[in-house]
């Protein structure tokens, strides 16, 4: 089995690159142990759609291209650069221990209700349905994501840019919400409960992903779980844990095909919406 990751690895390495690579098997060597000692759930090696996860994680580089590219756009649309440019003034005469702190508050802040409008918004789970539809949860399934997932953070981004705060505190912000969203999806059994309602847990993120209804649509915070608190979507029941992931509807197997999935029946429901926004200007008048 060594000999084969590491003729695919040499072989990955040529085509995509030694970054990824060198990503993917850094957070293998993290991850797998304690996954061996200490996981939850019992999963074989060679569990459902790993190969198509692992293809997520190689696929990183050209997906988060394609992520950047279709989010500047959206970014610009958004104008979020409007109220950007007018708290410029203010942010920029902040010492820099306020911005950081303060950026990272609204950040995690905003992100949170992006996180929940992509549950809430038919448009938005279209995409945000791929990373759901994993039915095992490990060091690898956090890569499964749609790359049009992610643009609906852009006008966020765009607003700290617009707003003069430090590329540096958002790089960073980005950077640590995403390696900690990894971490979140590990297969390990610790619960550590003092740490529930004060950062985002594998156990808090579980249950996020947990197939049943009212687990579902909860615990949509991606660092600081205070927003679910406020906001009545917090879910840590002491006496129950998650078991069972995924999405009730259909997702095909594959990255090829999830991709693609999403963009099935697009053009009519944009059809609808339209006609029936129509009519209720119609019924209005």
């Amino acid at each position: 089995m060594l000999v084969s990751l590491a003729v695919a690895a040499a072989v990955a390495s040529v085509f995509i690159g030694n970054e990824a690579v060198n990503g993917i098997v850094a957070l293998f060597i993290i991850s797998w142990p304690l996954e061996r000692f200490f996981r939850r759930h019992p999963v074989p090696v060679r569990r459902l759609a790993l190969r198509t996860d692992l293809a997520y994680a190689a696929a990183q580089p050209a997906l988060q291209f394609i992520t950047l590219v279709v989010a500047i756009v959206v970014g610009v649309l958004s104008f979020a650069w409007i109220p950007g440019l007018l708290l410029r003034p203010f942010v920029t005469s902040l010492p820099a221990l306020a911005q950081v702190i303060g950026g990272f508050l609204l950040f995690d802040f905003l992100v949170y209700w992006t996180h929940r409008w992509s549950h809430t918004v038919p448009l938005f789970w279209r995409f945000h349905s791929v990373h759901h539809s994993t039915r095992h949860l490990d060091w690898v399934s956090g890569f499964r994501a749609h790359p049009l997932d992610g643009v609906f953070i852009a006008p966020i981004i765009v607003l700290f840019i617009a707003a003069g705060v430090d590329n540096k505190v958002t790089g960073g912000l980005a950077i640590i919400q995403f390696l900690v969203g990894l971490g979140a999806h590990l297969n390990v059994r610790f619960r550590l409960r003092p740490l529930w309602p004060v950062v985002m847990t594998p156990e808090f993120h579980h249950w996020h992903h947990e197939l049943r209804h009212e687990a579902h649509n909860s615990n949509f915070s991606t660092f600081l779980p205070i927003w679910d608190i406020m906001f009545g979507t917090y879910r840590m029941p002491r006496d129950q844990r998650p078991q069972n992931y995924g999405i009730p509807g259909p997702m095909p197997n594959g990255i090829i095909q999830q991709l693609a999935f999403p963009m099935r029946g697009l053009r009519s429901d944009w059809r609808n919406w339209r006609q029936g926004r129509k009519q209720r200007r119609a019924a209005a008048v």
